[in-house]
């Protein structure tokens, strides 16, 4: 997605000329100002833009001395937040000169929206502003008093974390070195540094006028840095909503630093996300979802997310894709992270089922969600599922491999065909969906998890199931190896190990070596004893977001689960004679 089908203008202030493009009616659609960071230019966004523009007036402008933009003479003083606030002042008188706007900073775009929002001659003139990955400078500067002043343990080593974060501002701050650095090898290397270290994909950025960017915007720093930490403002409050992204991966700021921005805007929602720093080319979807429901709510009157359950900051927008979502714990599950406000995408071989459960997740509070249908135990099936999902709706943040069917009956009972039924099910549909959805999420670099749905039937010997058990042990060991392989990409895999869980897998577990009458009726029994155990799907759910979260690698979920996980460990005689006795059907 490029910058193709915008218009641009040029727009004067200060003594340079501004480049500034823009999709969409003013008059009858909010508008939205994006502002990139270093060493970008306005193309940082060209991914993001292209989402909103669907449904905002979208309104980037290269920085002054960036992009096509041009540069102050002298650069020395040049850059400061003053003259900043004066170009983006300039910049909405003429895009949108009679509503505020929606502004959203990335990096030092962020840095310099803080000062837009929080300066007394801007009041008025911005509606909501979301930051990601810069803070304001004058925040910063207390944030730093307050650790100096009173040092604690605590306190001394997010001091010393976020100094080691920044390395690269004292190298800026060395005369001319950065700017032969960036004219030369840096700046010819910095598209492959990207790629390699942020897993940034190859397209329109960065784009040719990068070195003189980098050389240019070395004075952000130096005009701003000392002055600001050294002397931070006392009233730089936000006055208005806000709304604040954090990379928990990112490499150059602390999470820490915003522990108290509360009482610098009392209007704060807050979101996390699993990636690194550069979040506006490599999570553009959950980026512009996020924008767009905070901007919508904002306008709407209430400027707090639609979705604000407990994990509404964690999961919204993302991507999240539920195998076996027709019913029981897929469905739950798929419900619980549309409760959180993440697109959902729930499978089922059933395709009525699993368009109801979409349908359900969109009332549920999922943005969006739809319903695909496959066999999870197909492999050609799965294969399209994988590249269609990529194509159309992204790559999966969470994938939860519930699929499953039941059998029950003795190995001697058990036929080639029972077997193969099961294991293509229970074990094959994992593999097919780690395997596939695995690896675009290893070849995105930017981290993500599998659930896998097991059993605590994988650590308890049963006489009963040995083709089931068999099974989910199987998926059981997969995770663990798996969570071993994937870790240094950043993925998580957990394994979920419900017990006696009221579910429809009662009604549809098969029983070998009886006739179809005796069949029924144990299926009737079963249906019954798990009725009166009555656990719910939804606990179960809950146990697999609090997995992803907590990024648990085992989860027993009822209390059999858990006491049965215990005594396979530090009793297992006591389970192999428990194994021996006769199931009550």
């Amino acid at each position: 997605m490029t910058l193709a089908g915008a218009r641009e203008r040029r727009v004067r202030t200060g003594g340079v000329e501004l480049c500034v493009a823009e999709w969409g009616d003013p008059a009858a659609q909010p508008t939205v100002v994006l502002v990139h960071g270093y060493p970008d230019s306005k193309e940082v966004w060209s991914e993001v833009a292209g989402r909103l523009a669907e449904r905002f007036h979208v309104v980037l402008y290269d920085v002054r001395g960036h992009g096509r933009s041009t540069a102050p003479r002298p650069l020395r003083g040049g850059f400061t937040l003053e003259k900043l606030t004066d170009d983006f002042l300039a910049v909405v008188d003429a895009v949108s000169p009679d509503r505020p706007v929606h502004l959203v900073g990335h990096d030092w775009g962020s840095v310099q929206a803080w000062e837009f929002t929080t300066v007394e001659r801007t009041r008025g003139r911005i509606a909501s502003f979301t930051s990601m990955s810069g803070p304001s400078l004058d925040h910063f500067g207390h944030w730093i008093k307050k650790r100096v002043s009173r040092p604690t343990p605590r306190k001394v080593g997010q001091l010393l974390g976020q100094g080691a974060k920044s390395w690269y501002v004292y190298l800026l701050h060395t005369p001319v070195l950065p700017e032969l650095a960036w004219r030369g090898p840096l700046g010819r290397q910095w598209p492959k540094i990207l790629r390699r270290l942020e897993r940034i994909p190859a397209g329109d950025y960065p784009t040719s006028s990068l070195p003189r960017d980098a050389a240019n915007g070395a004075w952000l720093y130096r005009d701003n840095i000392r002055p600001r930490l050294g002397r931070p403002r006392g009233d730089a409050y936000a006055h208005a909503p806000v709304q604040l992204i954090t990379p928990l991966g990112d490499a150059y700021l602390s999470e820490r630093l915003y522990d108290e921005l509360e009482q610098w805007a009392p209007r704060l929602v807050r979101r996390t996300l699993p990636a690194k720093h550069w979040i506006p080319r490599t999570r553009p979807d959950q980026v512009a979802a996020w924008i767009t429901e905070f901007v919508t709510s904002t306008e709407g009157g209430r400027p707090e997310p639609a979705v604000s359950g407990p994990h509404a900051g964690r999961f919204g927008g993302q991507l999240v894709l539920v195998t076996g979502a027709g019913s029981g714990i897929g469905r739950a599950t798929a419900f619980a992270f549309a409760e959180a406000g993440a697109r959902v995408v729930a499978v089922d071989r059933d395709a009525e089922s699993a368009a109801r459960t979409a349908e359900l997740s969109r009332l549920a509070g999922a943005p969006e969600a739809w319903a695909e249908t496959v066999d999870v135990s197909d492999e050609q099936a799965m294969e399209q599922l994988a590249a269609k999902v990529a194509a159309e709706y992204g790559v999966v943040d969470v994938l939860v491999n519930n699929a499953g069917i039941g059998l029950s009956g003795s190995f001697l009972d058990t036929t080639v065909e029972d077997w193969r039924n099961v294991l293509d099910v229970n074990l094959w549909g994992v593999i097919h969906g780690c395997r596939l959805f695995g690896k675009q999420m290893a070849d995105r670099g930017q981290g993500g998890h599998i659930v896998n749905t097991a059993s605590a039937a994988a650590y308890l010997p049963s006489k009963a199931l040995p083709a089931y058990s068999t099974s989910k042990a199987a998926v059981l060991m997969l995770s663990e190896c798996l969570r071993a392989e994937l870790a240094g990409q950043g993925i998580g895999v957990s394994a979920i190990c419900p017990g006696f869980v009221n579910t429809a897998i009662t009604s549809t577990a098969r029983f070998t070596g009886v006739d179809a009458e005796e069949e029924k009726r144990r299926r009737k029994r079963s249906a019954r004893l798990y009725g009166l155990r009555n656990y719910p799907p939804e606990k179960v759910a809950e146990a697999v977001v609090r997995a992803v979260v907590r990024n648990q690698a085992v989860v027993p979920v009822t209390v059999e689960a858990r006491g049965g996980r215990l005594m396979s460990r530090f009793a297992p005689r006591a389970l192999r004679a428990i194994a021996r006795m006769e199931p009550p059907l």
